[in-house]
């Protein structure tokens, strides 16, 4: 089964999938034990694993590591084309059309292509937009693209249909990791009534019940990242 038909299975029993995002850098180093354990204790369906840099050469080693550990599927969320693992056949095929930096919008598509092929990596391809969640985070940083606009509704709509027009199978509307909030439910509920494709959501996401609201605003997939690493996370 292909990584999407999963997700999408997912929606149909559950309303929505619930996604656990694990950065594999050496800050997680410490607490990965706690943060897989916590991901196991609670009801996600899958997990991402990805970040926007990577400090040192133990990606693979983190991989395994989490990969042994847990039972759930895996996805990859590449920062960039040096996260394409060969432990891990799925993964979203980001394109960042939200900024307009050539490096994200194809030279790491182009880059990581060929190995993908060799690989055989079921791919899914996805509209990434970043949302203006309050705060710097380290995935508008390293890209070098600012945030839309949340209160530009049409702005924001524009992007999505672009993306839907592209050919994307999913839009991934990402506030980045440690953002103050997430996206608002009105602005999702607006976009998700315009667009055909699956949305998901992450960034600023706390709790379960959160992931509800926003899975009723118009999320198939509501991702959690940073409140699982800091523990803030509430079941």
């Amino acid at each position: 089964m292909s990584i999407l038909n999963f997700l999408n299975e997912v929606k149909e029993r559950n309303s929505f999938s619930l996604l656990a995002l694990i950065d594999p850098d050496k800050k997680n180093d410490s607490r990965l034990r706690d943060i897989l354990h916590r991901i196991n204790s609670s009801n996600f369906n899958a997990i991402l694993v990805g970040g926007s840099y990577i400090e040192d050469d133990l990606f693979e080693k983190r991989i395994k590591y989490i990969k042994s550990n847990t039972e759930l599927p895996l996805i990859s969320f590449p920062g960039s084309s040096n996260q394409i693992s060969h432990q891990i056949n799925s993964m979203l095929y980001l394109n960042l059309i939200s900024g307009r930096n050539p490096k994200y919008l194809i030279d790491e598509q182009v880059k990581g292509a060929k190995k993908i092929k060799k690989l055989n990596i079921d791919t899914i391809p996805t509209a990434y937009i970043l949302l203006d969640g309050g705060s710097s985070t380290s995935v508008s940083n390293i890209s070098n693209t600012n945030p839309l606009n949340m209160n530009d509704k049409e702005n924001v709509l524009s992007h999505a249909l672009a993306g839907q027009f592209m050919g994307n199978k999913l839009i991934y509307f990402d506030c980045g990791s440690g953002s103050k909030f997430s996206i608002k439910s009105d602005l999702l509920s607006y976009i998700s009534k315009e667009v055909k494709i699956p949305i998901i959501v992450g960034g600023g996401v706390k709790s379960y019940n959160e992931a509800i609201i926003l899975s009723r605003s118009g999320a198939s997939c509501v991702v959690i990242g940073n409140s699982l690493e800091s523990g803030e996370y509430n079941f």
